[in-house]
Order: structure tokens, then sequence, then C-alpha cells
């Protein structure tokens, strides 16, 4: 009897091994899919607030610098628009980081 047992729990797929082909069944799936509206309105959202935040603090640290040391400079032009130099440079680099990341998914579905 014991070894009925353990040839018919060599034969059967043991739990983990579901639960491992189930993962893979669902990433699979979840990879082969095209990113919807609501993805990239997200993204849009993202790309954005990552242009505004740089550009309200340099607009802010601008404000506070002319209020503390007049002079003949506009502080808040200069940081505004150092501001939104690092926000479009941050907006690339997560645009870049996506496209890359796409690409090597569909590299990866392509073998």
């Amino acid at each position: 009897m014991n070894d009925e047992s353990n040839r018919s729990s060599k034969n059967e797929p043991t739990f983990g091994r579901q639960v491992g082909a189930k993962v893979a069944r669902k990433l699979k799936a979840r990879r082969n899919s095209t990113p919807g509206v609501w993805f990239g309105l997200g993204m849009m959202g993202l790309i954005g607030w990552s242009v505004v935040v740089p550009t309200l603090l340099g607009a802010a640290l601008g404000l506070w610098l002319d209020e503390r040391y007049p002079g003949g400079r506009s502080w808040t032009l200069a940081l505004l628009v150092a501001g939104l130099a690092i926000g479009c440079l941050n907006a690339w680099h997560w645009v870049d980081k996506e496209d890359r990341a796409m690409r090597e998914e569909q590299e990866d579905s392509d073998e």
C-alpha cells in the first residue's frame, strides 16, 4: 500500500507545481495583453506630475529667494525655468524606461 501511494503521488502534480503553473499562465496572459486606456491616462498623469512638481518647487524657491534677497535678478524666473528643465528630463526618463520595458516584453514574447 505504501508503494501505491508513492507511485500515485509521483504521477500527480504537487500543489506547488500546480500553483507555479497557474502563476506562469497568469503572467504570460498579463504580458500578452495590451495596455488599456486607463493605463495611458495614468501614465500621462504620472508624466504631468513629474514635470509640474519640480516647476512649482523651483518657482516657490525663487519667490522665497526674491523676498529674502531682492536684487536685479529674478530668482523666480530662473528657478522656474530650471525646475521646468528638470521636470522635462524626469519625464523623458520615465518615458524611456517604460519604452525599454515594453520593448523587452515584446522581444520576450516573440521568442
